[in-house]
């Protein structure tokens, strides 16, 4: 069945073409970033939880809303910021389009509105009206990039991470200062199943010579890709199995390498008891210990596989894949 497109408001851009997601797209991502939370992969655990049935990545999501910042484009663009937000999940047999609107711009910059939103779920195209946004937030592109262009302040709040509050001092096994890390080195066949996963046709992904005449040191490892190692901490280590992503906000410092040891790391900084809720510092650094990614994330652990905080055999492992402050 023809996926009709949804009406678009006066100024903002074409929606990409409809995507219907399957779980062989979910396992695909899961095992390209390493995030195999079963929210996503085990459908008899995403079953018992809110969600109902397994749910999209958060980063497959984005990589959608970055395969349409390039599409269409002769020469390659690069995502500097990102913040986004996942109000609804996006389940299996979705179908979705990437919806970018420009705002401001200045200095080869450009701010833009960007979306995921459902138009057909459960085999029925919902009509305009009725489609829910299920990724939302600001984006800011580098137009006609290269390696010094990287460095300046944004045009757009894309990417900003607010201040921390003060918080609980414990939710079930969690404290404030909980840290976990993974190091890993992207490949080429890394960046080659982001691509045909994604449809991400950047050029500064697969063209050597390309990103090196624009004074990077090969290829980059796409955003999304960078993203996805805070998507394997947060959904496998901290907090946990489990762990739902609501907001993540990403700024670009430095371009990476492939073949480049990076080190992620995610920080608790923020826990709210009421709400099921837990702030994170999110970081990545290059091997010579560059500032790479940083932002920081909103989580809802209510579906966590553990939350007993007297678990002692959990907490034994807490202590040897978190570091306290």
């Amino acid at each position: 069945m023809a996926i009709p497109q949804p009406s678009q408001p006066s100024g903002s851009s074409v929606p990409s073409a409809p995507r219907v997601l399957t779980q062989q797209d979910f396992d695909r991502f899961a095992r390209l970033s390493r995030d195999d939370n079963p929210i996503h992969c085990d459908p008899a655990f995403a079953r018992g939880t809110h969600f109902g049935a397994t749910v999209a990545h958060g980063m497959l999501l984005f990589s959608l809303l970055c395969a349409q910042m390039q599409r269409g484009r002769a020469g390659p663009v690069l995502p500097l910021a990102q913040t986004l937000m996942f109000p609804q999940p996006t389940y299996v047999g979705d179908g979705v389009v990437a919806e970018l609107v420009p705002g401001e711009g200045a200095a080869g910059r450009i701010g833009l509105r960007t979306a995921i939103r459902c138009v057909q779920r459960g085999g029925r195209a919902l009509p305009a009206g009725e489609a829910p946004v299920t990724a939302s937030g600001d984006a800011e592109l580098l137009l006609d990039p290269d390696a010094a262009a990287l460095a300046g302040p944004l045009v757009s709040g894309a990417g900003g991470a607010g201040a921390a509050a003060a918080g609980d001092a414990a939710l079930y096994h969690l404290r404030p200062g909980q840290q976990a890390d993974a190091v890993r080195a992207f490949e080429r066949a890394d960046l080659d199943e982001y691509v045909a996963l994604s449809g991400d046709a950047n050029p500064l992904y697969a063209d050597a010579a390309l990103a090196r005449r624009r004074g990077f040191d090969g290829p980059l490892v796409p955003l999304p890709l960078l993203a996805g190692m805070f998507s394997d901490l947060l959904g496998t280590r901290l907090p946990g199995r489990g762990t739902g992503w609501m907001k993540q906000s990403l700024r670009l410092r430095a371009a990476a390498r492939l073949g480049e040891p990076l080190r992620a790391s995610v920080r608790i900084v923020r826990l709210r008891a009421d709400k099921e809720l837990v702030n994170l510092a999110t970081d990545i650094t290059g091997e010579d210990g560059r500032p790479v990614l940083q932002g920081e994330a909103l989580v809802l652990v209510r579906n966590l596989e553990r939350k007993l905080a007297g678990d002692a055999g959990g907490c034994a492992q807490d202590r040897q894949t978190a570091v306290s402050s």
